[in-house]
């Protein structure tokens, strides 16, 4: 299973605003340069994660996005399983060698484990981590 852009520019679009939660609302224009990404496209994938649930749009001259529950309780797979479908590494029939399906079972229940374990809070710790942690060398 490979991620498309869709779900690592929405995963983008929901950390940049688990950063900013409760701070009011913010614009994908502000997110996408930013993120050097296509407001545009970003328009179009912030659709199904409002129409989901997980974010809620504000009018107006100071509008824009805003998480709709805590960081905390949105976790990627949330998101992943919104823009991309079902998680599966392969399309596999009952046909399918049992061995080979029990592979590619585990495989899915691994991935899937892994981002349903994983909400934006904790990315968004990490990133921070990251970031105290990087080294800038001026020669």
């Amino acid at each position: 299973m490979k991620i498309s852009t869709k779900g690592r520019y929405g995963l983008t679009i929901m950390m940049e605003l688990a950063a900013k939660f409760g701070e009011g609302p913010i614009s994908l224009k502000s997110i996408a340069e930013k993120n050097s990404l296509s407001e545009h496209y970003l328009e179009q994938l912030v659709a199904p994660l409002r129409n989901a649930g997980l974010v809620k749009s504000i009018r107006g001259a100071y509008g824009g996005y805003i998480l709709s529950k805590d960081p905390s309780h949105i976790t990627s797979g949330d998101i992943i399983r919104i823009l991309e479908g079902p998680i599966s590494p392969v399309d596999f029939t009952e046909e399918d060698d049992p061995a080979k399906r029990n592979l590619w079972l585990r495989i899915r229940d691994s991935i899937a484990e892994v981002l349903d374990t994983t909400t934006l809070e904790s990315l968004i710790a990490y990133k921070e981590e990251e970031q105290k942690d990087s080294y800038m060398f001026y020669i």
